[in-house]
């Protein structure tokens, strides 16, 4: 590049720099081109959102010119009738409540699918003191399945129409004492007042299906009737049998414990003049129930809602769906139970609901029994509870209202009716102890190794002295049954529902004196009083015992005497404090008597009557005397004494 090209650029920078520093605006118009450039910026956003709004206003006034309410609610009555059929027009409503109660229940009503919705005890508290409902919201199934037209047909899926005027029904009636409540023999001295409620699904004029609820004052019972009138063109002909599914989550009532609440919680049911049987009581299960069905119950600990048919459901299956560490529900209890349907103009199913305590008596009045779902234990110790607990029991809540006082008078009848086998029980233990040089010298004599030997000496000289080895035996066999049957007793007896003694809140349930920061295996989480004296108890008595016993032979049966009490307190720590309490008065009546006993026995006079006995010639029995005989046509030669 030559110098006249350089210069030539310089220059032309020059008049550059020069031109753009003598056009630069001033600050005041720096700032008044900011203004007209927000001015802009502003008027143009108020422009859009106007636009916006008129687009939208355009939108709806368009909506609703296009489709109104109208023509919108006969789009969705049209696709309810394409789905239900002529049972669409019964789909669209709203949902409302009605109550039907009386003196021992509120039972609340909807429209939608007209059913139970709910059921309130009124007499009763959960163990939080909230109002007891035994199932409640709209999760629950309630109602007729059948097919109609080729449609699947729910019914709890359609809004019926109520028969009945005003919205809160109660039944009234004379004043309940106590101990009467649901009483058919003080209903039928007293009686009072009824009432029904009725819910109407029509579908043409005189074709419809109707559900009918009646409750009587003082009655846990309520009377369910379906009258189907018309249907059968609609109907599907070759269904002998309608579907009613009935289901929904069982609440919890009680304080959880795997030995209450959550261990008692299944579906009982009763064949048709037949036994009772149930589902698993720990675990899911179901089962198909193919020979008629009397009732099915939804059974918890204390209460239960049951179905009832007036004479024998055909067939029906049932579910339970066990919820595992769930605060609020135990299970999920479904039914589904076949109705009988003939395909006539007039179609009528009665049957009948329990909703209630599983309280004994309450429940055996009905003779079908329903007492059954009131569990007292295997069939070999359900007699004691049934025919000696449950009547003694009743029989002194007549005149006394303090549980704790009841179980004490209970504990010493029963201790004084076994107390003549505890007597000679004792006596036949002071004979084997005045025995007992007797026995030593025997066990000297042949020792270990002749073990056959050893046992018919003993056994010889028992019978010489006059003693029964098994004497002793006799009262802890009489006396196992009704320990075995309290076991059941306690636990399940409404009775003691939420009574209080001592410092026990609620006897059927635990007692915690202390509740610890973890939780023990096999023990819990708490510390059970009741439970801590009876086996201090146990343990004395077992002493007691061990100290009256002569023999020597067994050491490993005396250490396990004593482990029992400690495997029980790990046991019991955790079930009622009912049955706690009284294993331990009954353990200090055994202690008591005990005492008593050794205090008029004379040890000396039994040795010195047990010599004179072995100086007796032995009386062969009438058995012995006929084994000889035989022998003898036999030709056999009897050894020598």
């Amino acid at each position: 590049m030559d110098r006249n090209s350089i210069v030539g650029i310089v220059l032309i920078f020059a008049i550059l720099v020069v031109f753009s520093l003598i056009n630069q605006p001033s600050e005041e118009e720096i700032q008044a081109a900011k203004q007209r450039r927000d001015s802009i910026v502003q008027v143009e956003a108020e422009k859009a959102a106007m636009q916006e709004k008129q687009q939208a206003s355009i939108r709806e006034n368009t909506a609703e010119v296009a489709v109104p309410d109208s023509i919108a609610d006969n789009n969705k009555l049209q696709e309810k009738i394409d789905q239900f059929g002529i049972f669409g027009s019964a789909a669209v409503g709203e949902q409302e409540f009605y109550t039907l109660e009386n003196n021992l229940m509120k039972i609340t009503f909807s429209n939608k699918g007209g059913r139970i919705y709910s059921v309130e005890l009124k007499n009763y508290q959960t163990h939080d003191s909230l109002p007891l409902i035994l199932f409640d919201g709209d999760n629950t199934l309630f109602g007729l399945n059948f097919f109609a037209q080729n449609r699947s047909i729910q019914t709890d899926q359609l809004f019926f129409t109520p028969t009945f005027s005003g919205k809160e029904i109660e039944v009234t009636g004379p004043e309940v004492k106590i101990g009467s409540e649901g009483r058919i023999k003080f209903n039928e001295e007293n009686p009072g007042g009824k009432e029904s409620v009725g819910f109407k699904l029509e579908v043409a004029p005189g074709k419809f299906l109707e559900y009918s609820y009646t409750l009587a004052h003082n009655s846990f019972l309520v009377d369910f009737d379906m009258d189907i009138q018309g249907l059968e063109k609609y109907i599907a002909a070759n269904q002998s049998y309608l579907n009613f599914t009935w289901s929904f989550d069982v609440p919890r009532q009680e304080r959880a414990s795997q030995y209450g609440e959550d261990r008692y919680t299944n579906i009982m049911y009763k064949f048709f003049e037949d036994d009772v049987d149930n589902l698993s009581q720990n675990k899911s299960d179901e089962e198909n129930l193919s020979t008629r069905v009397k009732w099915i119950g939804f059974k918890q600990l204390f209460f239960n809602s049951t179905i009832i048919a007036k004479d024998a459901f055909p067939n029906a299956f049932v579910r339970s769906e066990v919820y595992e560490k769930n605060p609020a529900y135990l299970a999920n209890f479904y039914a589904d139970i076949a109705i009988p349907y003939q395909g006539t103009s007039n179609e009528k199913m009665d049957m009948q609901f329990y909703f209630g305590p599983n309280h004994y008596q309450t429940l055996k009045q009905y003779h079908i029994d329903l007492e059954r779902l009131v569990y007292l234990g295997y069939a070999i110790v359900r007699p004691v509870n049934k025919y000696l607990i449950i009547p003694t029991f009743n029989f002194l809540r007549r005149f006394i209202d303090n549980f704790g006082i009841i179980i004490l008078l209970l504990t010493i009848f029963i201790k004084t009716i076994l107390f003549p086998f505890t007597y000679k029980s004792y006596v036949s233990q002071a004979k084997m102890k005045a025995l007992k040089p007797e026995i030593d010298e025997i066990n000297k004599k042949f020792g270990n190794d002749k073990p056959m030997e050893k046992q018919q000496a003993t056994m010889a000289l028992y019978k010489k002295a006059g003693v029964n080895p098994m004497g002793g035996c006799l009262p802890m066999l009489l006396q196992f049954p009704i320990l075995v049957a309290m076991f059941f007793f306690f636990p399940t007896s409404i009775e003691l529902r939420q009574e209080s003694f001592l410092w026990a809140t609620d006897l059927s349930t635990y007692d915690s004196i202390l509740d610890l920061p973890f939780k023990i295996p096999f023990y819990g989480d708490h510390v059970s009083l009741f439970c801590l004296l009876m086996t201090v108890t146990t343990i004395i008595s077992t002493r007691l015992n061990q100290q009256a016993t002569s023999s020597q032979g067994m050491p490993g049966m005396k250490t396990m005497m004593y482990m029992m009490p400690v495997m029980f307190l790990f046991i019991l720590n955790n079930y009622s404090s009912g049955l706690s309490y009284y294993y331990f008065l009954a353990n200090l009546i055994t202690i008591g008597q005990t005492y008593a006993i050794r205090s008029f026995i004379d040890e000396d006079k039994i040795r010195a009557q047990l010599q004179v006995n072995k100086k007796k010639q032995v009386k062969k029995s009438k058995f012995q005397q006929r084994l000889e005989e035989v022998a003898k046509q036999r030709g056999v030669q009897m050894p020598k004494k």
